[in-house]
């Protein structure tokens, strides 16, 4: 054989082992990836990782596996929990989502799971904005305009306990008409933003999802940050209170026929908001 076709036969072995170890480590990703199912099913968040983290190593062109570390990483973020693993961890999570996001911008599941780790590490300006980026790809998403709205309202609380925190006064949940004028000009000035908004996206989230109970419930809670915002208006502030009073009503009366349903079971098979069988 001369030297020619001796290097060409050399290649096309070369190109015969790469395809081969390929196929073979493509395979073993996928046994990892369905090991770290498993684990995750079992709640072993921590063996769940290390089988991800090999099948992304042995397929790095395997989305699903990344998907599946990152959402396991995140299941390890402690809620409120400030420490620098806790926060290394959320910001692992976060980045890997994002690199899913380079190949696909519209996946919603990673646009959602970077909201709620950002909610979970206190960060709430920065879980709005990611929420807002899923009602960018589906405007009728309900769950992403109930977390807007859930995120303004906590803001709106948050400010006003401290407001009147100094006055050695508590939130009545009803106008607070017994704080001195100041502190509710503070109030009004810092809420108002957030009470129009979390109204709006509240309100989007019952539109599209008719027996949202909890969307509901803030939308109870939120008139009554919105009564704050009104003080000077009695009859402004009454309408506010009297329109949370008939949203508390309709969120325990839904609450109560979810429930009811849900005891109540499937005629058949169904399926879940991800296309999987129940």
């Amino acid at each position: 054989m001369n030297g020619p076709a001796r290097i060409t036969a050399l290649a096309v072995t070369l190109a015969g082992m790469v395809l081969s170890i390929s196929g073979c480590n493509r395979l073993q990703a996928r046994d990892q990836l369905n090991k770290g199912v498993e684990a995750y099913k079992s709640s072993h968040y921590e063996e769940a990782i290390d089988h991800f983290q090999k099948a992304t190593e042995l397929d790095p062109s395997l989305p699903t596996a990344k998907s599946y570390l990152a959402t396991a990483l995140a299941q390890n973020v402690v809620p409120g929990l400030d420490t620098p693993d806790n926060l290394k961890t959320a910001q692992q999570a976060i980045g890997i989502f994002q690199q899913v996001l380079v190949k696909d911008p519209k996946d919603v599941n990673s646009l959602k799971q970077i909201g709620g780790i950002y909610y979970s590490i206190k960060k709430l300006e920065d879980a709005k904005e990611w929420q807002k980026r899923v009602l960018a790809v589906d405007p009728k998403d309900p769950e992403a305009a109930y977390w807007v709205g859930m995120i303004d309202w906590t803001e709106a609380h948050e400010n006003t306990l401290k407001a009147l925190q100094p006055a050695g006064l508590r939130d009545d949940g009803e106008g607070n008409v017994k704080a001195p004028k100041k502190i509710l000009a503070t109030i009004r000035a810092e809420n108002a933003p957030l009470v129009d908004e979390g109204l709006r996206y509240l309100n989007q989230a019952v539109a599209n999802r008719a027996n949202y109970d909890d969307a509901m419930a803030y939308l109870n809670l939120i008139y009554r940050r919105k009564a704050d915002v009104d003080y000077g208006n009695a009859a402004a502030v009454k309408d506010d209170l009297a329109k949370a009073d008939d949203w508390r009503t309709k969120a325990m009366g839904t609450r109560k026929a979810n429930e009811e349903k849900k005891d109540a079971g499937p005629g058949g098979i169904t399926m879940d908001a991800s296309g999987n069988m129940k």
